[in-house]
Formats: structure tokens, sequence, C-alpha cells
């Protein structure tokens, strides 16, 4: 299968590149940004050397069906979506935060929680929680966004102290984090779906806020299946989640967790399959719709095309 490992592209009014963790990133006309979504995998802040086919396909169009299924709430930063792995979009100046929602005790909150610790970002948990228990209410739990490395837990009393974000605009950043959240809880259980927790970043340009990068995807977010999430809790059991954690607890299992001297494992072709296929799957659960496989035979050449028509049209 040819997936999408990176790319090198020339396109016309190219003033940048950044290949991030996952993005290769195209700066036009230093207005504008065109993201290819590739098929690589980060875990632990470490890409991992195996590309996941339709791993950029299925975030892409699950992010581009969110933000405009949102636009309601915040503008986001698309402007248009011309190929299955490719995102052009307004230049924004991004907040230096990232700003983490959680519905439930899982993931990172679940191990902090497990470790004996009851605070999680300033926000404080109940005693006697179980993982993956619902929470009394959503809480946020920034991060600090590092260029390089782990991201970092941090409080909104650091992040206004630091003056990271001004008052003004975390207090919109929380309005706005709380009803996408709201919103993509809504639309994932019309699916059979919880929402356990996402992340959101926003940019800003003129003044105006906008959403940006990719919201609701299976990297950015987790989900649980709504049938039988009671009964499993009351019975202990690990509940069955569509995202990123099965690809952490492969990991984990295999002695890796992005620490110093520890080596990924190996990841053979049934592997990389199985993920592809649970990327796949989480697709067709969220958007209710089948997952179509693009022809792989010229997929750079096919989205080389795409951006330049694209440009062209803006």
């Amino acid at each position: 299968m040819n997936a999408i490992k990176e790319t090198h592209f020339n396109l016309p009014g190219q003033t940048n590149f950044y290949k991030g963790k996952v993005r290769d990133v195209y700066t036009i006309n230093n207005k504008y940004l065109a993201m290819v979504v590739t098929d690589r995998i980060s875990a632990f802040d470490v890409v991992l050397p195996e590309a996941i086919p339709y791993k950029g396909q299925v975030l892409n169009q699950i992010a581009a069906r969110f933000l405009e299924a949102t636009a309601d709430i915040v503008p986001n930063w698309v402007i248009t979506v011309p190929d299955p792995s490719v995102t052009i979009g307004r230049i924004c100046e991004p907040f230096k935060v990232e700003m983490v929602i959680r519905g439930y005790l899982a993931g990172h909150a679940w191990r902090e929680y497990s470790d004996g610790k009851r605070q999680v970002c300033g926000e404080s948990l109940p005693e006697d929680l179980k993982e993956n228990d619902i929470l009394p209410t959503p809480i946020i739990t920034p991060t600090t966004k590092a260029s390089v490395g782990h991201d970092e837990d941090i409080s909104k009393a650091e992040i206004l102290k630091q003056n990271i974000v001004s008052a003004d605009d975390y207090a919109r950043l929380e309005a706005y984090t709380q009803a996408l959240f709201k919103r993509g809880t809504e639309i994932a259980a019309k699916q059979g779906l919880i929402l356990v927790d996402t992340k959101y970043e926003f940019g800003k340009v003129d003044g105006q806020i906008y959403l940006i990068d990719e919201i609701h995807t299976p990297d950015s977010s987790r989900y649980f299946y709504k049938e039988g999430y009671e009964e499993r809790q009351q019975k202990g059991e690990p509940q069955k989640q569509l995202s990123k954690e099965f690809v952490r607890k492969w990991l984990i299992e295999n002695g890796f967790q992005g620490k110093e001297g520890q080596v990924v494992p190996v990841m053979t072709p049934e592997i990389v399959n199985s993920i592809s296929e649970r990327y796949i799957e989480l697709y067709e659960q969220i958007i209710g719709e089948v997952f179509v496989k693009p022809d792989n035979a010229s997929v750079l050449n096919r989205v080389e095309t795409g951006i330049i028509e694209a440009l062209r049209n803006l």
C-alpha cells in the first residue's frame, strides 16, 4: 500500500516549508497554508518508523467535516479541501497553548490520577474515581505547545500569570472550547459514540480568533463506544474505544513510552495494517459513511495536482 510518508513539492508562490510530526505544511505567498496530512504516526511525541496507509485521509476528512459542522460556533482557518489528504487555509498566529478538555478520566489524566495526583492543571478531581469514569463536569487541562519534545501541562492561573494568553482572550478560548466539546459530544452520540476528551488549537488574524488545526479526529480525541459503556465500567472492564490510545498501549506493552534509551518496537505489516483498519473504523463510525480509498497508484501526483489547481483559484 502506497502511504504518504513525506512530500517534497515545489508549489507556485511557495515561501516556506515546515515538516511537522504528521503534517507537511507549505506556506504560500506568506498568506495561506497548504497542509498535507501525511500517513506518518506519532505517539509519546515520537514519530514512529512506519507510515499508516489512509491515516492522513481519515484525519483530514474527519477534521474537514467537524470544522464545517462547528463554523457557527467559531470561525476556522479552512478555505478549501482540494484533496482527501489536503487542507488549504489562512495563516493564523497560533496561541501558545492547546486547549485540552476532558469529560472522562482517561489517558494522561488517568495516569496522573493513578499516581496519586488529585489535581490536573489546577483542576481538582474527586476521590474514588475509576479509570474511564465520567467526570462531574468537563474540565479544561491546557498544555503548552512545544516546538520540539513534549507538551507540558499548565494551569489557567499560570497561563495568565506568565501572560501567555491575555485574560480576555483566554475567557473566549474557554467558552469556545466548552461549546465545541458540547457540539462534538452531541454529534458523537448520534453515531453511538462518547467523545471522551479532545484538544483544540486557536489562532488570531487581525484581532479575530480562529479555530485551527484538526478537530475531533482519533489523533486529537478519544472516543468510547456508547453501547455497553456502563456495563463495562461496573465490571471494571476496559472500554471499547476508537482513538490513538490503542497505539500507545501497544507501545507501552512492548516497552516504549518515548523515554531516553527506549527503542520503538518493530512495526510488522500486520501491526501497520491493524492500525490502518482501526483508523478507517473510526471514520466510518463517526462520519456514518463508508470510507472510500482513493487510487494510490500515483498518490503524490494526485495530491500535488490538487493543491496547484486549488491555489490557482484562490
